[in-house]
């Protein structure tokens, strides 16, 4: 069973999420937990901030800290080798039409981004499954909100697959059945593929929908266009039911009257990350941080 919670940091590009997870991270780690700081944004900015050169391998950080850098294009590979061997499994005659022709077409398909990302996270989540978190530092909006609604869209698709398979093996065996009379036949390959697939994804939405184990925080800025960003990701977490557990107010200026926050996010939890006198990078930086705002670090660990 997996007993890692899932930390999701999503936000407007510079609102500072990769900082805000490498301060999460590093406070966790530092409590004792078992930690791993996944970067999914392909801009990889965990490596800037640990001032360490990180990878797909994990390396750790800091006692009980792993830290890894997804590399997108690896798992792109990966997605498309596992369906040309499905294809050649299921379909073998498929051989003779020159099937590399056609996956030269397939790897630049639109989507591909965020099935690559989904099974990055799987990896991370059987391999890491004892461990205490698992945090996600997230890639752009866009990307961001397709990898959450993957699941969701994902089964509608699956559905339709799966009763147009069951039609064509009512028809096939209707057919064989009446040829070769008592003969039992082999359960279908395809309706095998297609049900797992519909397994996984179920899975998934569960895990995406279930705040005991998925929670995510919403990183924004005291300014216009960050709230307006993070106004559209709470409207479209909603519309695909994922909670939004958090809002982390980050850059907040002490004692600015100015830096108001938007009223709709009035009644979600808010984590507060005072704005820092110096560059959060480097582990030193980062545990200067962390000691001057002890209290409030303390507070936020009762929230996770």
């Amino acid at each position: 069973m997996n007993r890692a919670k899932h930390l999701f940091f999503m936000g407007k590009g510079g609102v500072g999420k990769s900082t805000s997870a490498a301060l999460f991270s590093t406070f966790l780690a530092k409590k004792g937990f078992r930690v791993v700081v996944v970067s999914l944004d392909p801009a990889h900015n965990q490596a800037d901030i640990f001032e360490r050169p990180l990878s797909d391998k994990p390396m750790e950080v800091a006692p009980n800290l792993l830290a890894i850098e997804i590399d997108q294009d690896t798992w792109i590979r990966a997605y498309l080798k596992d369906v040309y061997h499905q294809i050649n499994r299921t379909y073998s005659y498929l051989t003779a039409f020159n099937l590399e022709k056609y996956f030269g077409v397939i790897k630049h398909s639109p989507g591909l981004e965020e099935y690559a990302l989904i099974l990055a996270l799987e990896h991370i989540q059987k391999k890491y499954a004892e461990w205490d978190y698992l945090i996600f530092d997230m890639p752009p909006t866009a990307l961001s909100l397709k990898f959450f609604a993957l699941p969701s869209l994902s089964l509608v698709w699956v559905e339709h697959l799966l009763s147009l398979r069951q039609e064509i093996i009512k028809k096939r065996d209707l057919i064989t059945k009446i040829k070769l009379l008592t003969k039992e036949f082999e359960r279908d390959k395809v309706l095998n593929k297609i049900e797992a697939q519909r397994a996984q994804y179920r899975k998934l939405k569960e895990t995406f929908e279930n705040p005991e184990k998925t929670r995510v925080y919403l990183v924004l800025n005291p300014d216009k266009l960050s709230h307006a960003e993070s106004l559209r990701i709470l409207n479209s977490l909603k519309e695909i039911n994922v909670p939004l557990y958090r809002t982390v107010y980050n850059k907040k200026p002490v004692n600015n009257a100015c830096a108001q926050i938007d009223p709709v996010f009035a009644n979600i939890p808010m984590l507060n990350f005072p704005l820092s006198d110096t560059p959060l990078i480097g582990m030193d930086a980062l545990q200067h941080y962390l000691q001057a705002n002890q209290e409030e670090m303390e507070n936020q660990l009762n929230l996770c």
